[in-house]
């Protein structure tokens, strides 16, 4: 199974960029599609981004769109999320997922929380202004 572990997190102020990283160890990272989540005590998780197992397609919710991009290197094991021009609103714990997908295409990925069956302890995104 394979682990998951987020760091970059932290505070910033609004208009500010952050970039949160995702080390995977366990498991062929590469036969993963990944995901971005979030989550506040008011909120259930929410989807922020979505990559495929080979990185040749992402999707994100109109939300952070044009803010965030998701992002993968197999060859580091490493997700990443740049996060750019961050909003009180983007407060939140950060998770990254995995979906196994040994046989999905290289442009497949998904938004459905309960298709990832692999999940990091999350990483704290505080913004204010």
């Amino acid at each position: 199974q394979i682990q998951l572990v987020e760091s970059g997190g932290g505070l910033a102020h609004t208009g500010d960029s952050l970039t949160l990283s995702c080390a995977a160890s366990g498991g062929a990272f590469g036969t993963y599609a990944m995901a971005w989540f979030r989550q506040t005590l008011r909120k259930e998780r929410e989807f922020v981004a979505g990559i495929s197992w080979s990185g040749e397609s992402s999707f994100l919710p109109d939300s952070v769109k044009g803010r965030f991009t998701i992002s993968r290197d197999n060859a580091k094991n490493r997700l990443y999320l740049q996060m750019s021009s961050l909003k009180l609103e983007d407060t939140a714990v950060y998770y990254c997922a995995a979906q196994v997908c040994p046989y999905c295409s290289g442009s497949y990925s998904t938004d459905d929380i309960s298709e990832y069956t692999a999940w990091g302890q999350g990483t704290q995104v505080t913004v204010s202004s």
